[in-house]
Parts: structure tokens; sequence; C-alpha cells
């Protein structure tokens, strides 16, 4: 090959190895991981920081990486089309020219230096980013162009504001991030808890008033010891004559310390009253603020419809919270088969989660969703099959549904009852 071919085949190389870095640019700037770069550019990582800085006006760096690429692959095109044109004659040359550059650009200018690019995309970008600044301030007259003719295309074509990221979304990024590898089970699941934490209510996780126990103000000191060792509660509601009359929470602590046989009315504390659809987020600050750890949750005529306790909110991101006291009860247990016994206190949400099925129902607890598809307070052995599940009432008691066995069945064969 004489050496005047030399120069043009250079000057190709050349332009591949261009193609390949704007393509490359494009994947690492489109996919690399930010929260990453934040924390290298706060440990004072200044390739980090000017990532970041470029990354920051996506449209103008998007704008010079594919100006740069089209004009290289151009310049590519036409020097590779002189320079088979010369080698084959006018005949074939253009032809073997736009098959050889296209198998060329393809396989050394994107799709290899893409796949790479997207492998390591931060290492990519923090090697790149200062030639890249260098080739924005060369194509800045070209970019303001750009700028320009993008005003002019918002103008016409008017985008909806932008909502930034939905709960949904950030459910899948934990999903993919739990699928990657990156997140495990557990950290996954501490995540959801968290996401959802702003949307849960009082009356969410509220203890029923029928559930609640607590102590009469005119209680002796004797039965109020009595309640505490029965129980094994560090704190429990000081009511008169009803629970819909709570006057203060007396606390284990100050029963024991007490001196003399003081009634619960002598040492309980001031109790918290909150809404049914209070956020929890907000009442464990309204708690923090109170130095309370529980709150009386007040139905619309002014009784009690429950009480939450700080444990109750703690257990919304952590999940259950078992001490030394409890009888460890497990809601949903295997019984056989494909056969479950689920507690009718348990969430209808979990339920339905632990199945893989929806619901209409608007009851927050799996007794609240049984009498509403029955449409009376059911009796044991009664059978039901509502959204996907087979139901039979085991056991029924105090006007409420106690226990029911679930078989999860095909939609098609759901029939209500």
């Amino acid at each position: 090959m004489d050496p005047d071919s030399m120069q043009p085949i250079l000057f190709m190389v050349v332009l591949v190895i261009f193609s390949a870095y704007f393509s490359a640019t494009e994947t690492a700037f489109s996919t690399f991981n930010r929260i990453r770069l934040k924390n290298l550019a706060e440990d004072g990582n200044r390739r980090a920081k000017l990532v970041l800085d470029l990354a920051e006006n996506y449209d103008r760096l998007l704008s010079t990486i594919l100006v740069g690429n089209n004009i290289v692959n151009i310049l590519l095109t036409a020097i590779a089309t002189v320079f088979f044109t010369h080698l084959y004659g006018e005949g074939i040359g253009p032809t073997v020219s736009t098959v050889v550059s296209t198998i060329v650009v393809l396989i050394f200018g994107e799709i290899s230096p893409k796949s790479l690019a997207r492998e390591y995309a931060e290492a990519f970008t923090m090697a790149t980013a200062p030639i890249l600044r260098c080739i924005i301030v060369i194509l800045y007259p070209i970019n303001w162009l750009f700028g320009l003719w993008k005003k002019l295309l918002n103008l016409l074509f008017k985008s909806k504001n932008d909502q930034g990221v939905t709960e949904e979304e950030l459910l899948t990024i934990v999903d993919e991030a739990q699928q990657d590898g990156a997140l495990g089970e557990e950290e996954s699941e501490l995540i959801r808890r968290a996401i959802s934490f702003n949307d849960r209510e009082a009356v969410d996780i509220l203890i029923p008033r029928v559930d609640v126990t607590g102590v009469p103000a005119d209680a002796s000191y004797a039965e109020m010891r009595e309640v505490f060792a029965d129980t094994g509660f560090s704190r429990l509601p000081v009511y008169e004559n009803t629970m819909d009359n709570i006057l203060g929470v007396v606390h284990h602590k100050n029963c024991t310390l007490a001196e003399g046989e003081p009634k619960p009315t002598d040492i309980m504390s001031p109790v918290v009253f909150i809404p049914p659809t209070m956020k929890i987020r907000l009442l464990l600050k309204k708690l923090q603020m109170e130095k309370a750890h529980i709150a009386i949750v007040a139905d619309e005529y002014g009784g009690t419809l429950g009480i939450v306790t700080m444990e109750d909110i703690l257990e919304e991101l952590v999940g259950e919270i078992w001490d030394e006291h409890d009888e460890i009860v497990e809601n949903i247990r295997l019984i056989e088969g494909n056969t479950y016994s689920v507690l009718c206190t348990t969430e209808l949400k979990s339920m339905m989660d632990f199945f893989d099925r929806e619901t209409e129902c608007e009851f927050a607890t799996v007794g609240g969703w049984v009498m509403e598809i029955l449409g009376h307070i059911p009796e044991a052995g009664e059978k039901f099959t509502a959204d996907g599940l087979a139901v039979t009432v085991v056991e029924a008691e105090n006007n409420h549904p106690e226990e029911i066995l679930v078989t999860p069945v095909e939609p098609t064969e759901e029939t209500e009852e």
C-alpha cells in the first residue's frame, strides 16, 4: 500500500475513535449513578463534581455530543467514499464505502463503546469530562443556535409540568435495585415501608376499642397492679365509667414507685387525642413533642375508636416488634396444601398482598372484609368466594369473625354468596 493511501486510513481510524468516544459519552451520561457521584463530589472528587455540573444542563450536553458525533460520522463517510472510489473506481467504490463504513461504525463506533460505557458509566464520565468540557466550549455557537430552536419548539409544543418521581416509580426503582443485587430483601422491604409510611393514617394501624385494656378511674391500687400484671403492658389508659371517657394514661413505673396506695387518677399523665385521619408521620412527631407513647383515636361523636402506640407506628417501618410479654402470633399461617389460616384482625392489604390479589373493599381488616362480602355477622362454618379467594369462617365470637381459612382460586372460579 503506497504512503498516500495511509493518510486517509489514519484519518478514518481517528474519526472512528471519536465516533466511539461520542457514542460512549452519550450512554455514560444517561446511565451513570447520580447518587454515587454526589457522594464522591462531597468527598472532594473534582472530576465527579465536573460530571454533575455538565449533567446539570443535559440539553446542552446532548446537543454537543450529537453534533460532534454527526460531524465525525459525516467526515468518515466522505473520506471513505473518496478512498474506496479511488481504489475500486466509481462503479463499486461508493457501494464498498457504504458497506464498510456502516459495519465499522456500528461495531466500533456504536455497539461496542455503548456497551462498555454502560458497564463503567461513572468511571467513563469522570475520565472524559475535561475533554467534553473543551468540546462544549468549541461548539458553543452551534449549541446556542440549537438552544434558540428548542425555545421555539417549546412555544409550539407546550409540555406538561414535570411531576417528579412518583411513588410507583420509586417502588419500581427499589425492585430493580433488589434484582440487580444492590439491595437485600430486608433493605428493600424497609424502603418500601418508608415510602408507604407517608400515606398511612391512624385509622389504618389503631388497636380497636374492643381490644383495648384500661383501668377504671376509681380502681384500687391493688386492682391497678393486677391489671398491669395480667397484661404485661407498660402503660394503660384510665377511663371513667366507659372507655369513651378516657381521662389519662398511667405508667407501670409510676404505679410501682408510688408512695402509699394511690388511685389511677393520682398518678396518671395527660392523654393525647387525635382524629382517625391523622397521618402517622405527623402523629409520630406529635408524640415526640408531647413526650407520650399512646394516642387515643376519637371517632366523629367524641367516643373512643381505639388507640395507637409508639410501637404501632414503628412497626409500620420495621415490621412486628415482639417483647418478652408478647405472645407471638402468626396472622397468616399455612395449614395444609394451599390452605391458610388467617386471623380476622389482620390488615386486609397484608392478606391481599400475601395472596397477590386485589379488592375494592375499603375496610382496613380482614374481619371487615368478611362482613362486607357476606352482608351480615358471620357464623362458624359459613363459606364464600370473593376476590379470587375461597373462604371458610372457622371462628366467630362477640359479633365479629375471629379466624378464617383461605384458599386461593382462579379468578374465573370467583363467585360471591
